[in-house]
This record gives structure tokens, sequence and C-alpha cells, in this order.
């Protein structure tokens, strides 16, 4: 008799490894303005290297109800959605399932476009970040290349998720 193995994968966010984010400015669609992306992405530097980091990403896309390569979520309509950006003293911080959270400190003029539009197009992806050594992802040319690849759009979940704030 043969049975179907009823496996039950459990996230470890040790497998995750860094999670950096990488924000930039992109063109609108009608050209007249500037949209804030963020793209968010392990460096594979976890205890069991990059497949495990990718496979961690793609759980915690499955545990968001989000999937990659398919069309753009809207965040700002899905108030249950299981990840929140908040923009505070000049700082992104995301936060995700598994209280996992990451920062960084965008541009001025990526502060200055959330403001104006209230969200920003953020992606996931489960491609794996090249790094210049541990915690650090790539810059440069090498960065922009890796951020506008279409492998690396095409392996990420999108969402325009707003952009939330303190409140007094």
């Amino acid at each position: 008799m043969t049975s179907a193995s009823s496996e039950i994968r459990t996230f470890r966010a040790a497998d995750l490894g860094t999670l950096a984010l990488i924000p930039w400015l992109a063109r609108n669609e009608e050209g007249d303005g500037r949209t804030p992306c963020l793209l968010a992405c392990s460096l594979g530097d976890g205890p069991d290297g990059p497949e495990a980091a990718s496979a961690a990403v793609t759980h915690l896309l499955e545990d968001m109800g989000l999937t990659a390569d398919s069309e753009p979520v809207n965040g700002t309509t899905r108030p249950s959605l299981k990840v929140s950006m908040l923009v505070v003293a000049g700082q992104i911080v995301l936060q995700l399932p598994h209280n996992i959270s990451s920062q960084v400190t965008p541009p001025a003029d990526w502060l200055a476009a959330v403001e104006e539009l209230g969200y920003a197009y953020f992606m996931l992806t489960t491609r794996i970040c090249p790094s210049t050594g541990p915690r650090r992802p790539a810059e440069g040319a090498e960065l922009a290349a890796f951020a506008g690849s279409p492998d690396t759009t095409n392996a990420a979940a999108h969402v325009y998720l707003p952009a939330r704030g303190l409140r007094a």
C-alpha cells in the first residue's frame, strides 16, 4: 500500500537570511511624476544558503496570500493584507508575517513621493540579491541590473502598498 506524503513545511526565519530593502523612484505611466518603488529580497546568507532563502521567501508569499509573477495587488483596498510599510522619521519599516521586519533610509525625494501618493509599488522577490559581504547588498550598476531584471521582477509578488505613519 502506498501513502501520499503529507509533509507540512514549517517556516524558519533564519532560512531567510538578511532581508534587504531597495528603494528607488520610477517614472509613472503618464510620465509626469515619480512612483516610489521598494524591492525586498534576501541576500541568501541564511545558515542553509541561497536555495533555502528563496524557499523561505516563497513560503512568506504563500502566508501573505501572494504569488510571484502575478498581477499587482492593490493593498490600498485590502486592509487584511499581511504586509505593511511604516514610514516614519525618514525611515521605511517593512513588517511581514512571522515577526519579520526590515528597515532602510530612503532618499528624500522617495519620501516626498510616497507622502504625495500615499503608497509605494512594492515587490518581494524569490530571487537572491547579489551581495558584497555579510549583510551588504550589491551597489551601483550591479544592484540596478538586479532590481531592473525581468528575472527579478518575474520572481516577485507586486503590491501597491499603503504608506502608514504613526498616529498622534
